[in-house]
């Protein structure tokens, strides 16, 4: 990940004054209904949460792109996808959100005791179209036996029936058969933090699979809702914050504008069409151009090698820096500045997201 931003120093006192003008609107209006019916009507709702929203998504995209995944690959395990399924009868042993992060909770405390180590992973909460959460686990799975003489795919299919506790015999024994997945192809898909954002996230360019974020009416109500829609077991984000001028920052904003915009990136939506002789509504697929870094160039991109991009940057403001005083520099090629590392690991750097290398002074 690389960003240029500046800093607010107001912002925290803006936030400080809407609350409170929020609270007050609050207090008004249950006064008033106080003064009209003699009762004290209860504080307004929460929204339901209907789906995955797209504030959400760029969170965990910049989150994946700042983590250190060192710890995650310092076994030396192969990578792996898990994946935790419910059974047909869902609605039963997982009624709201929050049941199914006691079973993850739950989950990982067993982990703990069976394998001598806390899980460190990346997961993500999906749909099915039946409606039945499931639950994605980017790990690195152990190898042999753990205290129980099981080995990990063994024991993960037994423990999470377990914690579901399905109290149909029958449910329950399918569920242990058929509720956990280990994909280690998917694992080793993830050669850097970049593309491990992008399978979690599966919008824009698997726009078909955008079902699985759409929360069930079962869960839709006050207090049952998902909550969060991903998480971090046990990996650090790893950043570096590099001070520089005003003017530098804007030509460093620009110039990651730039190489955004030569990416060629592309997301799906959809634009509402109404006829005018029949009023009916029609929703066209449209195909549009990703903009990032347009505040001014400020804002972050995800790139492949964080350190490489942010180094070939500095060299590269270094150059026209020195040109615009009429110092004579060799050649600094623009696509230097590109940084963008291919088939690379994460246990391959010990920093992902760091705005600059450590040994490049700008």
């Amino acid at each position: 990940m690389f960003a240029v931003a500046t800093r607010d120093w107001a912002r925290a006192e803006r936030t400080a004054e809407r609350q409170t003008e929020a609270r007050r609107k609050d207090v008004d209006l249950a006064v008033a209904h106080h003064l009209a019916t003699g009762e004290w009507s209860d504080p307004p709702p929460r929204a339901p949460i209907t789906g995955w929203s797209r504030k959400s998504r760029a969170r965990m995209v910049r989150r994946l792109c700042e983590l250190d995944y060192t710890p995650l690959y310092a076994a030396g395990r192969l990578p792996a996808m898990v994946t935790l399924t419910y059974p047909g009868d869902w609605e039963t042993v997982v009624p709201t959100g929050p049941v199914l992060k006691a079973h993850m909770k739950a989950l990982r405390k067993r982990y703990l005791r069976a394998w001598g180590e806390d899980w460190a992973c990346v997961w993500k909460l999906e749909f099915q179209r039946r409606g039945a959460p499931h639950v994605h686990m980017l790990c690195t799975p152990p190898h042999g036996k753990g205290s129980t003489g099981e080995r990990f795919h063994v024991w993960l299919s037994r423990v999470w029936a377990e914690v579901v506790d399905h109290p149909d015999l029958e449910q329950r024994r399918r569920h242990e058969l058929a509720g956990t997945a280990l994909d280690y192809r998917e694992g080793l898909r993830a050669t850097d933090p970049r593309r491990v954002a992008a399978y979690f996230c599966k919008h824009g360019m698997l726009a078909a699979k955008e079902y699985q974020h759409q929360v069930p009416e079962a869960w839709q109500e006050p207090g049952r809702g998902p909550g969060r829609f991903w998480g971090v077991w046990n990996l650090e984000r790893v950043t570096r914050t590099l001070a520089v001028t005003p003017a530098t920052g804007v030509q460093a904003g620009r110039i990651a504008r730039r190489w955004s915009r030569a990416q060629g990136r592309a997301q799906q939506t959809w634009k509402m069409r109404v006829e005018q002789s029949t009023g009916r509504v029609r929703y066209r697929r449209s195909r549009s151009r990703v903009k990032l870094m347009t505040n001014g160039g400020r804002g972050w991109i995800a790139v492949n090698d964080g350190p490489a991009f942010a180094a070939g940057l500095a060299r590269y403001l270094d150059q026209l820096d020195h040109s615009s005083t009429g110092t004579r520099l060799s050649p600094v090629s623009p696509s230097a500045a590109r940084g963008v590392g291919r088939g690379e690991r994460p246990h391959e750097r010990s920093r992902m997201s760091i705005p600059a290398a450590p040994s490049e002074p700008v």
